[in-house]
């Protein structure tokens, strides 16, 4: 049996292996830095592709930006999608004190910046990806990106007065969400990436107040089509995570989708090289297509 803390290094190090693609074209949807998307053209030439909205993970902590996904969303784009590559607000560089990582999101940027950047989306890749089909979107994302991509399909069911809620649901043809931290209870129960689900709230003294606005498990049903794909050996955010999002959802009355992939850790989802890519644009082809 192979030793799972070197199957991850050996996963982690191929899927940050490849050099950054450059994007085709970007825009700002914001006055700060990191409120931009980076738009990639399908590489068939095809037009009137559809477009795919990619939110990346790192625990929504600084030193991950969306770098580390460009080789990801350029693999979709030679799949012959349209992609657009949302940046956003993460944590600050410095950890808290008495911590070791840097602290994962901020309140309430992180969230103001996926809905602006969700709703600015359309009007841009009309000016900008001129081949993206804004009639047929795909929200997907990996990890905390993930978990950014559940929440932003589900901000129609927001609790009443909050400022991200949409008066009816967005317009997608679904989410494909890749190993998400999709169930806050679960994450914390599980100390996943090291408690930032905590911290992304705010810490302890937040964490109940603010967790009805930013738990996916807690805006159920959305009614968007939605699809989990999740590694079986994943040890940064495990199946139980997904698991329990699916369940909360069975409860609600919805049914998600739910592909567990065998012998698969975190990150062969978004790496190229690997088959647990091509099982994830498939997966989004069948909701796009």
């Amino acid at each position: 049996m192979p030793d799972p803390a070197a199957r991850d290094a050996a996963e982690e190090a191929s899927a940050f292996s490849h050099p950054a693609v450059a994007p085709d074209a970007s825009a700002a949807y914001g006055d700060h830095p990191d409120q931009v998307v980076d738009f990639y053209a399908p590489r068939d030439g095809g037009t009137r592709a559809p477009l795919v909205v990619a939110l990346h993970g790192g625990a929504w902590r600084a030193p991950y930006d969306r770098q580390h996904l460009t080789p990801f969303v350029d693999f979709l784009a030679r799949r012959g999608f349209a992609v657009a590559s949302v940046e956003y607000r993460r944590g600050s560089d410095i950890p808290r004190q008495g911590g070791t990582a840097p602290v994962a999101g901020r309140w309430p940027e992180t969230f103001d910046d996926v809905a602006a950047a969700l709703d600015a989306v359309p009007d841009l890749a009309a000016v900008h990806l001129p081949q993206a089909d804004t009639a047929r979107i795909v929200l997907t994302g990996h990890s905390a990106g993930g978990h950014l991509a559940l929440w932003a399909a589900a901000r129609h069911v927001l609790p009443t007065g909050s400022p991200w809620r949409l008066p009816a649901p967005p317009a997608l043809r679904g989410v494909v969400a890749l190993a998400p931290i999709a169930h806050f209870g679960r994450a914390v129960e599980l100390g996943v990436c090291g408690g930032a689900v905590t911290e992304l709230l705010g810490g302890d003294t937040e964490y109940a107040h603010r967790a009805p606005f930013a738990d996916p498990a807690a805006l159920l049903p959305t009614g968007i089509a939605t699809t989990i794909v999740q590694g079986r050996e994943d040890r940064d955010v495990p199946h139980t995570v997904a698991e329990a999002y699916a369940e909360a959802a069975a409860k609600a009355g919805e049914e998600v989708g739910f592909t567990l992939l065998e012998g698969i850790g975190h990150f062969p989802l978004i790496d190229p090289a690997a088959d647990a890519c091509a099982v994830v644009s498939e997966e989004i082809a069948q909701l796009a297509w």
